[in-house]
């Protein structure tokens, strides 16, 4: 019997993971073909996972060089639940106020942002591969 599951969707019991406080691991090739980890705060807006990094930055520059990434976040009450987004960046957004970024730091910190003397972009980043589990033993 062929597996019919989108394998490009995040399960919806499982999509919190990508809107909690948890920082999410974003991988990125860097110009030597070596991978890059970042943590990073992410998002997910029901069909793209959202990050950003300021303008002009190694991270940003590696995701415009390459946009193939991979973005995971585990569970911090059982490390066995969990989502690995593989995708590409399709786009890269002005984070416009910092708006993006005072959300994710409302989230994270409770505070808006701090350090607000530098333009960031959102990279959105669109699921071509999806691997979720729902912890030990699921």
């Amino acid at each position: 019997m062929t597996d019919r599951r989108d394998r490009t969707a995040v399960p919806e019991d499982l999509a919190y993971l990508l809107r909690t406080d948890r920082p999410g691991h974003v991988a990125a090739l860097r110009p030597d073909g070596g991978i890059a980890a970042y943590l990073m705060s992410v998002d997910w807006d029901g069909r793209n996972v959202l990050t950003s990094s300021p303008v002009g930055s190694r991270k940003g520059a590696n995701l415009r060089r390459d946009p193939h990434t991979s973005v995971t976040v585990v569970d911090a009450d059982d490390p066995w639940r969990f989502v690995i987004v593989r995708g590409r960046v399709t786009d890269i957004l002005p984070d416009t106020g910092l708006a993006f970024l005072d959300r994710m730091s409302l989230r994270y910190t409770g505070a808006s942002y701090g350090r607000r003397g530098f333009e960031r972009e959102i990279f959105v980043i669109t699921p071509e591969h999806v691997r979720a589990s729902r912890g030990r033993g699921r």
